[in-house]
């Protein structure tokens, strides 16, 4: 029995140290990679965790599983900062522009490497040959650097921007370019023998292309077609803003498209003008909105339309497309170009309605802020050139749309009104028509139901 006893003993001694070496051989294999668990937790964490790693099976898996788990452990801390420092700084990218929008030009930054920028705060705009379009930053923090210049030509998802969520993003930053000057300095100087070098086989190179450079610029300067101008002291060069170019082209093929020709008339505003002055404060103390002349003519727009489907349709190849709504677009002009908002279904709108929705639609295209969507689109166009004193025009189709209404300025004329001369406030209109599609009989017709609707307003409650 006594033997019996020993040899059980000694079994649990070998054991008890073979598994120590175990132990001992694990912690030293995972001491290298996990260096991280231990730092600041001394053995007592050690223990912690030796207990139910080695219960069982002892992977390394676990053992990261238990190091998170422990809210208290400095371990977790120290993980977290290390993520927070990979994962602070987020990218500002161009977004979609539209469906017919590929690319867009930087047009200013509103902000400054260094500035605090606030959740989808506006930091560059990106100027469209539509509209204007803000870089917003997708998380608040502090702009650390800009990756594009004004001027750039960027698509959708164009990185312009790198923002760090947080002002210790900017700090961390700041060491690592410190450092990297040293390192330049450093290459410079060993580099100092092979750039002696090469300095003095391009001086012969430098010394030749002199004489070629002054022959090449004279000719572009002195070209046939250019005018002598003055001074380049009083002279300044622009370049085009993609808005402008896009007008520009858009108006050169209506112009090289379609057929044009443009019919003309005048409206006594007599009676308009009266309405508005006898119920502009109870129009507004109702609406919150101010009457005005333009919804007066959309009014009587739509009633021509209607009367003459043809002035609302389009061609289409070899089809001509009938639309049996109105949508109303209005030509405004802002300081970066001509933008024409369109009024969705002006057939539906009474006075105050469409008051409301030119008024927010100017607003916008004024500060710029108005969207691709609110432009799209639009079956006949409404351009009043009068609120710039124009007297008489020949307005231009926006395509591809098939006439466009000119208004113009309201001048006192003498007038012959039953059989008396009097002074009346009268306005020139004008419509510029595809006469591919609207003869001229269409075309007067629909301008003698503008003028007699501005006239006599009651024809529209009376739908005669």
């Amino acid at each position: 029995m006594l033997g019996i006893t020993r040899r059980r003993i000694a079994r649990d001694l070998i054991s008890r140290k073979s598994l120590a070496k175990i132990q001992s051989s694990v912690f030293a294999s995972r001491s290298c990679s996990n260096e991280a668990l231990f730092l600041g937790g001394g053995l007592k964490h050690v223990r912690n965790f030796s207990s139910p790693l080695f219960s069982g099976v002892a992977n390394s898996k676990t053992m990261r599983e238990v190091t998170l788990i422990q809210n208290d452990s400095p371990a977790r801390v120290w993980t977290r900062s290390f993520s927070s420092d990979n994962g602070d700084l987020v990218d500002a990218v161009v977004p979609f522009m539209g469906e017919s929008i590929t690319d867009g030009t930087l047009a200013t930054f509103l902000k400054k490497p260094g500035d605090s920028v606030q959740v989808d705060e506006p930091i560059a705009q990106i100027e469209t040959d539509k509209v204007t379009i803000d870089v917003t930053s997708p998380e608040a923090g502090i702009i650390q650097k800009f990756v594009a210049k004004e001027g750039d030509t960027v698509e959708p998802g164009t990185k312009i921007a790198i923002i760090s969520k947080s002002a210790d993003g900017v700090s961390h930053a700041a060491p690592s370019e410190e450092k990297l000057p040293p390192a330049k300095t450093e290459v410079s100087k060993e580099q100092k023998p092979k750039v002696e070098a090469p300095a003095v086989k391009e001086k012969p190179k430098t010394q030749s292309p002199p004489p070629p450079p002054p022959p090449r610029s004279p000719p572009p300067r002195a070209s046939a077609t250019e005018p002598v101008l003055p001074p380049k002291e009083r002279e300044r060069r622009v370049p085009m803003t993609r808005l402008r170019k896009r007008v520009a082209t858009r108006l050169k093929d209506s112009q090289n498209t379609f057929a044009l020709l443009t019919t003309f008339n005048e409206v006594d505003m007599t009676n308009l003008m009266k309405l508005r002055s006898d119920y502009k404060d109870a129009f507004v103390e109702k609406h919150g909105v101010k009457l005005g002349l333009m919804s007066g003519f959309i009014k009587a727009a739509v009633s021509g339309l209607q009367n003459q489907p043809i002035i609302n349709a389009v061609i289409d190849g070899d089809d001509i497309i009938y639309r049996d709504y109105v949508d109303i677009s209005i030509a405004v002009g802002t300081p970066k170009g001509l933008v024409v908002p369109v009024l969705r279904n002006a057939d539906r709108m009474n006075f105050a309605d469409i008051e409301k929705e030119i008024n927010t639609l100017a607003k916008k295209a004024t500060a710029g802020t108005i969207s691709i969507d609110e432009m799209a689109g639009g079956s006949f166009t409404i351009s009043n050139g009068g609120v710039y004193g124009s007297l008489l025009s020949t307005p231009i189709i926006n395509p591809p749309q098939s006439a466009i209404l000119g208004m113009h300025s309201i001048v006192s004329r003498p007038m012959v009104v039953g059989g008396v001369v009097v002074p009346r406030p009268m306005m020139y209109i004008a419509l510029t028509y595809d006469h591919r599609l609207i003869d001229g009989r269409e075309a007067v017709f629909f301008l003698r139901r503008i003028k007699d609707v501005v006239e006599d307003p009651r024809r529209l409650l009376l739908d005669i």
